[in-house]
């Protein structure tokens, strides 16, 4: 497939089918000119067609999109042109990646086609909002520039917006080559095999050595997701929003695998409203697209506060575990220390569903720590009573062999053995297929 069209003095788009990093996608590029900068309806429909075809065809769409807004001077037409697109983005949305960069400003109705991708990679240079700053100011009396209101930094650290941000177009592109790397062409094919030298049977002993002595101390989990992975490889997306949840691609044994892991450095890894949306479209994106999902678990539990709860920590935290609940690909996870109440439940628990649930001998699977639950249970206790009570709490409930004995847990493993443990069940769960009930589709809370 080869389109180009240049619109009346409007941006110039073009579709193609190219190689990129030895896969072949669709790409299609809408690039502003001087005159009118704003996407016309041609504009449009060449994306609109560049989508359909990449959904047909069976490959991964990569869209490079800079627009101001839509053309004016054609009215509706053109904001018709992009509702075009976006419906068919949600009809492509899990049966192909669906890949984008912005590589200058995006703005107005369009700059929401980004939200409808897998992927988003942002360029220095580039820009997005639907609402501008001459508009802000009028409204809210404060003045703003463009980058303050939609730059990189407010969609990389504030909005979740942007998976990754680097420098340029050229590494835009190979950071969607990275990412492609690890997902098939389209939702009948698994994930791609990533090949390696690393052998599966390599003792991890240091991944245990990255916790601190201190059970409130905290660690790099990213660290023990390297020492797992092969080649000590690790592809973080959306590394600064919401940074007490860490999620991106990795690889054991050659099995390309989403990895989701709470980060004790932001947060003590406890979950908020932003996390749990990180956590749960992550989780979605994996499942739709056929990449094994393995969950690193440190969390002492969902973070308090009136605010939290008021902005809807109920629903936002219903997303992560009905993203696990769903989810028929492969899925292990592994306790490596804390794993308290409702954050254990959907930080991919046994009961929500996966297919091994591993510990290691530090794990701490319990309803809470053992101060809160002590000041729970023996409120009228003397400090010197409650400190004995807490220790007696931690060596009898504070361990992984009661969850065991339960069947919380599959196994516990040494740090060591870990990733041979981890390759072994990727090879074995790598022919696992569910069949799905017939419906027209599930309701998400939102």
């Amino acid at each position: 497939m080869s389109l180009q069209l240049r619109s009346r003095s409007g941006p110039l788009t073009t579709a193609v089918t190219r190689d990129l990093d030895g896969r072949a996608v669709v790409m299609v590029t809408v690039t502003p000119t001087e005159a009118l900068p704003g996407l016309t309806t041609a504009d449009a429909v060449t994306l609109a067609e560049a989508i359909r075809a990449a959904r047909d065809q069976r490959l991964p769409l990569v869209a490079v999109l800079s627009m101001n807004g839509v053309a004016i001077d054609e009215g509706l037409d053109a904001s018709d042109g992009w509702a075009r697109a976006a419906r068919e983005l949600v009809a492509a949305s899990g049966i192909i990646p669906l890949l984008m960069v912005v590589h200058g400003p995006l703005t107005s109705g369009p700059a929401l086609l980004l939200a409808l991708a897998d992927v988003v990679v942002f360029t220095a240079d580039a820009c997005a909002f639907v609402t501008g700053p001459r508009v802000v100011e009028a409204y809210t009396g404060e003045p703003i520039t463009s980058t303050a209101l939609g730059g990189i930094t407010a969609h990389h650290r504030s909005t979740g917006l942007a998976s990754m941000v680097v420098d340029d177009l050229d590494a835009a592109l190979d950071a969607v080559g990275a990412v492609l790397a690890h997902l098939p062409d389209h939702v009948d094919r698994p994930a791609p095999r990533i090949p390696t030298d690393d052998p599966t049977d390599r003792l991890t002993p240091e991944a245990g050595d990255l916790l601190p002595a201190s059970p409130t101390g905290s660690y790099d989990v990213r660290k023990v997701v390297e020492v797992l992975a092969d080649d000590g490889h690790f592809l973080e997306l959306r590394e600064a929003w919401a940074p007490n949840l860490v999620t991106g691609f990795a690889s054991v044994g050659g099995h390309s695998v989403g990895v989701v892991a709470n980060q004790t450095q932001a947060l003590a890894g406890a979950i908020d409203i932003p996390a749990a949306q990180k956590g749960a479209r992550f989780v979605a994106m994996c499942d739709a697209l056929n990449v094994p999902l393995l969950t690193l678990v440190d969390t002492s539990g969902f973070l308090p506060g009136k605010d939290l709860e008021w902005r809807g920590m109920i629903r936002h935290g219903a997303q992560l575990a009905f993203a696990y609940a769903r989810a028929t690909v492969p899925r292990i996870c592994l306790i490596l220390r804390k794993s308290y109440g409702g954050a254990y439940i959907v930080m991919d628990s046994r009961y929500m569903g996966n297919d091994l649930m591993l510990a290691w001998p530090s794990a701490e699977v319990a309803v809470m720590g053992a101060k809160g639950a002590v000041e729970i249970l023996h409120r009228k206790a003397s400090p010197e009573e409650r400190a004995e009570l807490e220790k007696a709490y931690e060596a009898e409930l504070l361990t992984p062999w009661v969850a065991a004995e339960r069947a919380s847990i599959s196994s516990v493993v040494t740090p060591a053995d870990t990733r041979r443990e981890l390759a072994a069940a990727l090879d074995l769960l790598a022919t696992k297929r569910e069949r799905l009930r017939p419906r027209r589709h599930d309701n998400t809370p939102l």
